[in-house]
């Protein structure tokens, strides 16, 4: 009987020790983009245009965990005589989990008429942890965000079905910190650009008291009506002005741009 005390013991200990450390990270249906695709932007301020952004996802071998990633870039740059009072030369890059669309490593190189930014985090998710490359870590839930995984992830989001003041929210690390985002569906509209008409669901941000801006409709954008979801226009009211950000460009869709209106 002591044999078979000790067996079953020894059994239940394995099994602790086993469901303890093997960790069960998220997963996404990502119907919305693919490595190979490529959207440009651009940044107008009234009538001029003020500078550029582009995004663009690419294949990898870097692994995280040793689970496949996609790596993800944002740049952006000041155009023109822009560049004579405030240039702007940012580069933000990010490696995502390609089953669950979340950050394993993150970079970050901004430079805005001089003020310069400097940051490298290592998730580890499995760990719960996120380091913030000058020796600090934070504790982290699994599956955070980083500013740029958190364009791709809100893409894989569902918006089937949606009826207006549906409210969708994640977790975002920025800036050594946790942000709770929140983005509110405010209705269907028919937008112009540049590169023609699109029909497209509106959001606008649920902001949180001290957050940038001060109100939901100083902050106001759309996205295709169709499974790649592109964000095709931004909106911003500053001090100011109006900041616009509008699609220019695309290639490499994961599926037929049937927003747009012929």
């Amino acid at each position: 009987m002591k044999k078979f005390a000790y067996f079953f013991g020894l059994v239940g200990l394995v099994v602790l020790m086993t469901s303890t450390t093997e960790v069960t990270y998220p997963t996404v249906t990502n119907k919305a983009f693919q490595a190979g695709e490529k959207l440009r932007y651009r940044v107008t301020y009234g009538f001029m245009d003020a500078g550029e952004a582009v995004m663009e996802v690419k294949t990898s071998t870097k692994k995280g965990a040793g689970r496949e990633l996609l790596q993800a870039t944002g740049t952006g740059k000041t155009l023109g005589g822009f560049n004579a009072f405030y240039k702007v030369n940012d580069k933000y890059e990010t490696y995502l989990d390609k089953k669950g669309i979340f950050p394993w490593f993150f970079v970050r190189r901004v430079d805005e008429g001089g003020y310069k930014i400097n940051q490298d985090y290592t998730f580890n998710h499995d760990k719960y942890k996120v380091n913030n490359g000058k020796g600090k870590d934070f504790k982290i839930p699994i599956g955070i965000q980083d500013m740029i995984s958190s364009f791709y992830y809100a893409r894989t989001l569902d918006f089937k079905n949606m009826k207006k003041g549906k409210t969708f929210e994640f977790k975002c690390f920025m800036d050594d910190e946790i942000y709770n985002l929140k983005i509110k569906y405010v209705g269907d509209e028919v937008i112009s650009i540049r590169k023609g008409k699109f029909n497209c669901h509106k959001f606008v941000p649920v902001v949180q008291t001290g957050r940038y801006f001060k109100s939901e409709e100083d902050v106001n954008f759309w996205v295709t009506n169709d499974d790649n979801k592109i964000p095709v226009l931004v909106k911003a009211k500053i001090p100011v002005g109006v900041v616009k950000m509008h699609l220019v460009e695309w290639s490499g869709l994961k599926n037929e741009l049937k927003s747009k209106v012929k």
